[in-house]
């Protein structure tokens, strides 16, 4: 019971961040392309309260937790777009999609910064390292998980981006069944096919990025 609850301490404060920083990326991005709707229902907002999904947020990522999953993902309430009140609705899209893996990308790389510092700075402080890398690998890891090019995760967006009309049309009509394929690939572990080169490729890129914080502060 103790080693779940420190688990739960660890990974709480960056999961809610992960979350809420994501959805706010959406929002803010499709207010920019010119989509108010998620502006005017208080979408655009760093306050989790109004991100946080109980089941997505909470019991999903528990019970994966719980039964050893190798990946632990959530979601937050998804922001509502209209991606017809977009300036050029079907480019703009990608982008719009493109803002919620970008902002964990930059948290993850803010998580690593930290640890840098803590390292140079020679704090022994077990439980802000934890959460640093719990910081890391959870932003790591909804980068991954949500850049699946299937609809209506933000990959699946992407794809529909970039497809001529006619394709996309096709491929859109996948979206009612996207969550059950997902949610059927994680648990038969395929997913992770995807989420470990996904996130290789990324760690290595941000541990580029990383280098001269390391040096200046080493």
């Amino acid at each position: 019971m103790n080693e779940i609850i420190q688990t739960i301490a660890v990974y709480a404060l960056p999961l809610i961040f992960a979350i809420t920083l994501h959805e706010a990326a959406h929002g803010y991005v499709a207010k920019y392309f010119g989509d108010m709707t998620a502006y005017s229902q208080g979408r655009v907002s760093l306050n989790p309260i109004v991100h946080i999904d109980p089941l997505g947020t909470i019991v999903i990522p528990a019970v994966l937790y719980m039964i050893g999953s190798p990946f632990l993902f959530g979601y937050a309430k998804p922001v509502p777009v209209n991606f017809g009140n977009l300036r050029k609705p079907k480019k703009q899209m990608a982008w719009v999609a493109l803002a919620g893996p970008a902002a964990n990308l930059v948290m993850a790389l803010l998580w690593m910064i930290f640890v840098v510092i803590l390292h140079a700075l020679r704090i022994d402080a077990e439980f802000f390292l934890k959460m640093a890398q719990a910081g890391v690998s959870v932003n790591l890891m909804l980068f991954a998980f949500n850049l699946f090019p299937i609809p209506p995760l933000d990959g699946g967006r992407i794809v529909l981006s970039l497809l001529p009309n006619k394709l996309a049309y096709k491929f859109a009509q996948i979206e009612p069944y996207g969550f059950f394929i997902v949610m059927g690939l994680a648990y038969l572990q395929a997913l992770h096919f995807w989420m470990a080169p996904m996130m290789i490729i990324a760690n290595a890129f941000l541990g580029l990025l990383i280098l001269p914080f390391t040096f200046l502060l080493g």
